[in-house]
């Protein structure tokens, strides 16, 4: 289950920066600023740069100039600022990681590239397809690097699965099922159940989706033949789950349908046994095999990625913490392959350094694929009734 995962990262994450020394800074590390103080920074961009020998935490800003600088006090930040745009005009800033609510993400990473910085956006990229656009023209104009956190896809296990599906090995693929489920369900009150933040289950678990593109390297889908949203018991705009069935094109150019199931308040067994055991997950059936990738969000953790022949009934079962396909032969800051402690998160930190360094990095989420995330997403908003979140800002 999702919120349970992200608990044992944070814990994992920890535990990594207690255990292995902070490196030494090399001369011209990037000096990141991180604008919000949200939970999910210590994991996402902290401890991932305390370990990156060219990065440095330089500054922290928040609307709440006090929890700016206790957060910078805590985690060694050089300076704290009480409102992103101060952060946003200080010229030490190299690159920035913006981690605010998902309505707030197109403001201010447009606001950061236009004030010169690298950016690292938190998933998901924008609240609508228009957004994801504009901001894409923006990073082009600036000559900046925009990147989508979209961690899960710069770890070695992503790279196992997506090489195991396109080995062909195993025949074109027939059909996907992914999902993504919190139980016991996001608290009310959180920002990820206000519409005009653009809340809802299918923008916070937009992982489910993402899985299901990365298989089948896909763009938007052919068709929405089906989207039911649950309305969120106290503001019917914003879904609570969404199932939705898309028809997609695959690398192949053969259609493949794919049901996407997203949660954020889902039942409890008999009511009073939360689902802790649904982590987020994609099945691929192919014509000779079931391809099933356990904890792909957060792989990092655990992981298991098996294959059930048809014709035998036979699993295998692989895993793959460094290395692979796309990191095995790369020579990375903490040596070759990466290591088995890194997280998805870490991993992640690595290709956005390597791209604002020059150099090509083992793996990235093109821009063009973060627009086609989110007018998949339009579409599926669209289809269910409940139309595509709203935009806040649209600035030139």
């Amino acid at each position: 289950m999702a919120l349970i995962v992200q608990a044992y990262t944070f814990l994992q994450q920890y535990a990594v920066s207690w255990m292995e020394a902070v490196p030494k800074k090399n001369s011209g590390a990037i000096r990141l600023g991180v604008l919000s103080t949200a939970q999910i920074n210590p994991a996402a961009a902290f401890h991932p740069a305390e370990t990156h020998p060219d990065v440095i935490l330089y500054a922290i800003a928040s609307r709440d100039a006090a929890s700016a600088q206790k957060t910078a006090k805590q985690y060694k930040f050089q300076k704290s600022y009480g409102s992103y745009q101060a952060l946003l005009d200080d010229p030490e800033v190299d690159a920035v990681y913006v981690s605010t609510p998902n309505g707030m993400h197109y403001e201010w990473a447009h606001k950061a590239l236009k004030a010169g910085k690298h950016v690292l956006l938190e998933k998901p990229f924008t609240s609508n397809g228009e957004e994801a656009r504009k901001l894409v023209e923006t990073a082009q104009q600036t000559g900046k690097v925009l990147e989508e956190a979209f961690h899960w896809q710069f770890h070695p296990a992503a790279h196992a699965w997506r090489e195991i599906i396109d080995s062909g090995k195993y025949g074109p693929i027939i059909a996907t099922d992914s999902r993504m489920t919190a139980s016991p369900g996001v608290p009310h009150g959180d920002i990820r159940w206000q519409y005009d933040l653009a809340g809802g289950s299918f923008m916070d678990c937009t992982y489910a989706l993402s899985f299901t593109r990365y298989a089948l390297h896909a763009e938007t889908p052919v068709k929405v033949l089906s989207a039911v949203a649950r309305p969120y018991e106290k503001d019917e705009r914003v879904d609570a789950g969404m199932h939705t069935t898309l028809l997609f094109k695959d690398k192949r150019g053969d259609i493949v349908q794919s049901r996407v199931y997203t949660d954020l308040a889902r039942s409890w067994v008999s009511g009073f046994i939360p689902r802790a055991w649904e982590f987020p997950a994609i099945e691929v059936e192919t014509d000779k095999a079931v391809i099933y990738f356990y904890n792909a969000m957060m792989p990092h953790l655990y992981h298991y990625i098996s294959v059930t022949e048809k014709a035998t009934g036979k699993t295998t079962v692989k895993k793959q913490y460094k290395g692979g396909p796309k990191w095995g032969d790369v020579e990375t800051s903490g040596g070759k392959g990466g290591r088995p402690s890194w997280s998805t998160y870490r991993y992640q930190m690595e290709a956005f350094v390597d791209r604002i360094k020059g150099k090509e990095p083992a793996c990235w989420v093109p821009n063009e694929d973060s627009i086609a995330q989110m007018e998949s997403i339009d579409a599926v908003y669209e289809h269910s009734g409940l139309g595509k979140r709203p935009s806040r800002s649209l600035e030139e």
